[in-house]
C-alpha cells in the first residue's frame, strides 16, 4: 500500500497533567491539539508556542499526516510506517482521528523520516 503523506507546520510539544486536570482553554489556538484522558493521566499535543504548565512535557516534534479519509477496514497502516522508521531508530508518537492518522517525530528527525517514508515508496507532499 502506497501512502501519501503531508507535513503540518509548526513545531509542537507533547504534554503530561494529572489525570483530574482541566483541559486549557488555549490549546484551541493551535492549527493542530489532540486531548487524551485516562485513569492515569491527560495528555495534550499542541503547538509548541502555546504555553503549558504541564508536569511534564517533550518538545520539538514534527507532525507528518497521512492523507485521508482512510477507510477503517484498512489494517496494518500505522505498523508499516512504525517498522520503517523503527529501522532507522526514529521513534515516533502516534495519534488517529476519525479520517486518518498522524505520526510525530523529532525535528531533529524529520528529513530523515521523509526520505526513509519516500525510499519505501511513499509520497510526500
Amino acid at each position: 500500500m502506497m501512502l501519501t503523506l503531508t507535513t503540518l507546520k509548526g513545531s509542537y510539544s507533547i504534554h503530561r497533567f494529572a489525570p483530574d486536570a482541566i483541559v486549557p482553554d488555549t490549546i484551541q489556538e493551535s492549527r493542530f491539539y489532540s486531548v487524551s484522558r485516562t485513569d492515569e493521566e491527560l495528555s495534550i499535543v499542541c503547538e509548541a508556542t502555546i504555553d503549558l504548565y504541564a508536569l511534564q512535557s517533550e518538545t520539538d516534534w514534527r507532525i507528518l499526516k497521512i492523507v485521508g479519509p482512510l477507510d477503517f477496514s484498512l489494517t496494518g497502516v500505522l505498523a508499516a510506517v512504525s517498522e520503517l522508521l523503527a529501522g532507522r531508530e526514529i521513534s515516533i508518537f502516534a495519534l488517529s482521528t476519525f479520517d486518518t492518522d498522524y505520526i510525530l517525530v523529532r525535528e531533529s528527525k524529520l528529513a530523515e523520516a521523509k526520505r526513509v517514508m519516500t525510499d519505501a515508496g511513499h509520497r510526500i507532499i
